[in-house]
């Protein structure tokens, strides 16, 4: 069992750091809201810190799950920053969907320091982090990966190193570029199916074990058809990881037509009050 830090407890890490503490391994964890760690170590046990350096002290490997690429440098950096307070040899594993630059920035300064660093961005969701099922795509020296793959087990459906440094996002950008494309796909089907007067349920029913079949339509059209989208992965931390991806394809050269327009779909969605809407909510701005 190894010392282990988390930081970084919303509805993706709270669940994440839990599988580790339920393992048996020691965990300290830190969030910026402290009554939330406080309330993590009142259900599983372990410690919770004042700061990310505190809660990296002495740890094996320090994982983080926060929200973009300011908070990111915000708890490795600094002299509260988790980097202050690993030794060397420990490894960083971030969690956190982000830029492959600042990921390349902070694997550098890491080394330079005599600390590893992974990065490992998930998919799979709330429900996928509260199951430990997550997809979860690495880069990183093979070395540092290694000793972080059985630990990262604990919540894990499948877990793969992909190549150095910001592979793993890389990886989670083409993820999120397809999802935009598949969710957009069901949402204007369902509102055909809608408008041409079919019993949507006896159509999913026949076309998912066919060539249209998908994650998507098998866990969202349901609520998609009714209407409910106060849950998921939401619409504002999708315009996020969209916005990554195309100053990405800027950068690469790469073209990504249907991912600029599904972006500013999502973005009518956001207009219309629906920025924490989980993604399926596409099907609201057919309808309205």
């Amino acid at each position: 069992m190894a010392k282990l830090a988390f930081l970084g407890l919303g509805v993706m890490g709270y669940p994440m750091a839990g599988h580790l503490a339920a393992k048996g391994h020691e965990v300290t964890v830190y969030n910026r809201t402290g009554a939330r760690a406080e309330a993590w170590v009142a259900a599983h046990g372990g410690k919770a810190a004042a700061t990310p350096a505190e809660a990296a002290a002495g740890a094996e490997l320090v994982f983080a799950c926060v929200g973009n690429d300011d908070d990111l440098r915000a708890i490795c950096l600094g002299p509260d920053g988790a980097f202050a307070g690993m030794t060397p040899g420990a490894v960083f594993v971030d969690h956190t969907t982000v830029s492959a630059r600042v990921t390349r920035e902070l694997s550098a300064l890491a080394a330079e320091q005599g600390k590893g660093f992974v990065d490992a961005p998930v998919s799979g969701g709330q429900a996928g982090a509260e199951n430990g099922v997550l997809s979860v795509m690495c880069g990183g020296t093979e070395a540092d990966y290694l000793a972080a793959e059985p630990v990262i087990a604990a919540y894990a459906r499948i877990c793969r190193r992909l190549g150095d440094s910001g592979a793993g996002q890389l990886a989670k950008m083409v993820n999120q570029i397809c999802i935009a494309g598949v969710v957009q796909g069901l949402a204007e089907g369902l509102t055909f199916a809608e408008r041409a007067g079919l019993d949507i349920e006896a159509v999913v029913e026949v076309i998912s074990q066919g060539a249209a079949g998908s994650w998507q339509m098998a866990n969202r059209h349901k609520t998609m058809a009714a209407g409910s989208f106060e849950f998921g992965f939401a619409v504002d931390w999708m315009r996020k990881d969209l916005g990554i991806c195309l100053d990405a394809a800027d950068e690469t050269g790469a073209s990504l037509p249907m991912t600029a327009l599904v972006d500013q779909f999502y973005k009518d969605v956001q207009r219309m009050g629906g920025g924490r809407w989980d993604t399926s909510s596409l099907i609201r701005r057919l309808r309205d």
